[in-house]
Parts: structure tokens; C-alpha cells; sequence
């Protein structure tokens, strides 16, 4: 692992808070290690869209790997490597310690995205998302860095949170949209998960597909959908998840 950045005060505050989160990943080792040596690590609609990519062994380049699942999902997937860039030193360590234990290609380097420290050129797949883009500042910058990052003909693969996702209340009874938030806002303060005062950045869809196919890439794929990649580990049962309301999407790009 290597530490590599220079952080503005909005950056820092929130690198602080990810690494306070990720603690997480290091009280529940076990339980993840466990959760790792098993399936169904990628979802069924991201193994359905990567499928032919998966296919060709492809390197692999995870923006904001996090606790490092997916990495190992890639590669029982069919992924020669997958080098993993998170900000928070705790995350990587205990994504690399597993990955180690495990015998999988996994190599973790500890850097702020956009601005990995990866040769250009040098993947075959760039794959991020499940709650990366609201970290992200300057999403023309982070497009850049994909389209610098990936092999002519490779591909930028995200599944994520929809951005209309910070509109919705978790009222059970029926959906609501929080009078405090528009889906046109600059940012928003998390007061969920990770909390702790970090500041997320709201990008729309067409923002998201502009910066994409401004850095040159080719827009192949894009899917919404009703279910939520992650629901708190309590009873909630947001009337907002039931179905009418788009929570997550996918989206395949090809350089």
C-alpha cells in the first residue's frame, strides 16, 4: 500500500469520516472472510452486464474499493487482478489482509481518486460505484482519470445509489421527498451512514453521462431499478424501496 495525496479541508474532513467508518471492516473481519471465501459477492445484474468483459480475463482497476468484496467477486468471476485505490488506510489494510488469506489477486494501494497512482493505459476494466461517486468533487476530473487509466476497447462498469436517492425519506408508511434536499443541489450533509458531517456531492444522470462521454468514452448500457443496493441492518422497510422509486442503476461505458 502506498499513501499518496494532498486533501483540501472538505476532502480531509471526509477521508476522516471513511476511515472512522471503515473501522467497521476490521470489527467484522471474520464475518467478511467468510463472506469472502462464498458467491454471490457481485450482484446478479452486474455479473450479467460484465459478463462478456469478465470473459476475456481483463485487469481490473477498482476506484474506491472499500472493504474489497468486490474485488474478490471480480476475480472468482473470471479477473486476472484487480488493484483496489481507497482513501482510508483501514479499508485497504483489511481488504488486503483478506485478500492475502484468501490467495486472490487483489493489490491495494491507499490514494485519493480522481488522480490514481496507476500507469495510463493499464486496465482492461474500471469498476466502481455502491456509494463512490458521492465522494467524488470534480467528476470531469474523475472521468479523465477512467479514460486515462483504461486500455483502447476497456470498459468503465458502475453500479450505484441513483442520484435521486438523497430525495427520498425512510417513512415506511408511503414515499416522501425530504423538504431539505433537491435533486439539482451541489451537496448535501450525510446524516445516515457514514455520518459524522461529511459532505456528499449530488450528481444527476446527465451530469454522470456528460462527464463519461466528454472524456471520450462510449456510453453502452444504462439501467435504473426499483431496489436499493444497501438498506440499513435494522427493521426499516422504506415505502420509498417498494418498487415506484428508482434507487440504484448500472452503467456500462467502452473507451
Amino acid at each position: 500500500m502506498r499513501l499518496t495525496w494532498r486533501m483540501d479541508e472538505v476532502v480531509a474532513g471526509n477521508r476522516a469520516v471513511w476511515e472512522q467508518a471503515s473501522t467497521k471492516h476490521v470489527r467484522e473481519y471474520d464475518e467478511l472472510l467468510e463472506t469472502a471465501r462464498g458467491d454471490g459477492l457481485l450482484l446478479e445484474r452486474e455479473l450479467g452486464l460484465l459478463g462478456p468483459v469478465l470473459a476475456r480475463r481483463p485487469v481490473v482497476v477498482h476506484l474506491q474499493s472499500g472493504h474489497g468484496l468486490d474485488d474478490i467477486g471480480l476475480v472468482k468471476a473470471g479477473a486476472q487482478r484487480v488493484i483496489g485505490i481507497d482513501y482510508s488506510s483501514v479499508a485497504a489494510g483489511a481488504a488486503q489482509r483478506r485478500a492475502r488469506e484468501l490467495g486472490m489477486a487483489c493489490h491495494y494501494l491507499v490514494a485519493e481518486v480522481p488522480g490514481v497512482p496507476v500507469q495510463d493505459a493499464c486496465a482492461d476494466l474500471v469498476y466502481t460505484g455502491k456509494g463512490a461517486l458521492i465522494w467524488m468533487r470534480d467528476l470531469d476530473a474523475w472521468a479523465r482519470d477512467i479514460a486515462r487509466v483504461l486500455r483502447p476497447g476497456g470498459h468503465l462498469f458502475i453500479y450505484e445509489a441513483h442520484p435521486a436517492v438523497p430525495l427520498w425519506t425512510w417513512d415506511e408508511d408511503e414515499p416522501r421527498i425530504r423538504p431539505d434536499r433537491s435533486y439539482f443541489a451541489e451537496s448535501h450533509v450525510n446524516d445516515t451512514f457514514p455520518g459524522n458531517g461529511a459532505r456528499e456531492w449530488q450528481w444527476n444522470l446527465g451530469q454522470i453521462v456528460t462527464a463519461i462521454t466528454a472524456a471520450g468514452l462510449h456510453l453502452e448500457t444504462l439501467e435504473e431499478y426499483a431496489d436499493p443496493f444497501w438498506r440499513p441492518q435494522d427493521d426499516t422497510n422504506a415505502a420509498a424501496w417498494s418498487g415506484r422509486l428508482p434507487n440504484s442503476y448500472a452503467l456500462l461505458a467502452r473507451r
